[in-house]
């Protein structure tokens, strides 16, 4: 299988990142986050991006940048949480490893306070982060090996519910 060792999507805030370090971390191999490409790449944040340039511009960058990413990068490769949005985008995850972090909105609400810098959750934070769920779940679920709920889980919990989910071995 060409591509990364794990994919690991699913909603923001839901610790992609953390629990990515961890399972490069254990599996010894390099770590990438897509939404750390476009920022360097941009010069800019992703907020920023999508208040200047708007939600579809954006989207534009993240899928080139997704793209990118899961030709060249061989360890865990976290992407943004929309990334899945895009019908080319999931095409190319189908036949990889592939983990999504699943949690409910009042996890959502303890990690993100549902008020940091989420372009998409800026008025009625939780009822907006319900519609997105409402409308990105099955996308996630179609594009997954395996779903790991985070939920009261710490990220070493998690990282090790996905290594036994994924029958991997620790470097």
């Amino acid at each position: 299988m060409s591509g990364p060792l794990v994919v690991l999507v699913g909603p923001m805030g839901v610790g992609k990142s953390t629990v990515g370090q961890l399972l490069a971390e254990r599996l010894g191999v390099s770590y990438r986050d897509t939404d750390d490409d476009i920022v360097a790449a941009q010069g800019r944040t992703v907020a920023e991006i999508f208040v200047d340039e708007g939600e579809a511009a954006f989207r534009a960058v993240e899928k080139a940048a997704v793209h990118k990413a899961l030709a060249e990068h061989d360890g865990v490769l976290a992407l943004g949480g929309g990334a899945i949005l895009d019908a080319d985008t999931r095409a190319l995850l189908a036949g990889q490893r592939v983990a999504y972090l699943s949690m409910d909105v009042e996890e959502a609400v303890k990690r993100t306070g549902l008020n940091a810098a989420r372009p998409l959750l800026a008025v009625n934070p939780r009822k907006q982060w319900r519609e997105l769920m409402e409308a990105r779940r099955h996308l996630y679920e179609e594009v997954a090996t395996v779903v790991v709920a985070t939920d009261g889980r710490t990220p070493e919990e998690v990282t090790q519910v996905a290594l036994d989910a994924l029958e991997l071995k620790e470097a």
